[in-house]
């Protein structure tokens, strides 16, 4: 993790944690305690969300079979109010590289902007191939 002493990168580093709860996105209040007003995504399918349709779409999911978890996760605080943080997440065996922007604002750190692109596990001798 780098910059893990920082107030500012641990802030964005335990908001995004929450996003990750299953009792926090399927909570109106929470969810929109956490993103910004003007926040877009890209999600791993591809699609563009704005802030309403996120919420909308995460409070409406069912129960997941088992809670989201993250690894690799590091960050860099860019300014004085901006965090950038890079992590890989498992959904029940759907595999994301993710990186989202944190912003501070008059109500706290709030996500700014996320993406998401899809990925899969490296067979035994599979090494990387992108340059």
């Amino acid at each position: 993790m780098a910059d893990s002493g920082r107030p500012a990168v641990e802030a964005a580093m335990e908001n995004e944690l929450r996003l990750l709860d299953p009792e926090v996105r399927r909570c109106v209040q929470e969810l929109g305690s956490l993103l910004h007003p003007e926040y877009v995504e890209f999600g791993r399918s591809g699609r563009r969300w704005d802030r309403a349709a996120i919420i909308a779409a995460l409070t409406a999911e069912a129960r997941a079979v088992r809670p989201i978890t993250a690894s690799r996760m590091t960050a860099v605080q860019l300014a004085p109010d901006l965090v950038h943080l890079t992590f890989d997440t498992d959904n029940n065996g759907l595999l994301a590289h993710r990186s989202s922007l944190w912003r501070q604002t008059e109500d706290g750190w709030l996500l700014y902007f996320h993406q998401a692109t899809p990925f899969t596990a490296p067979t035994v001798g599979e090494g990387a191939q992108d340059v």
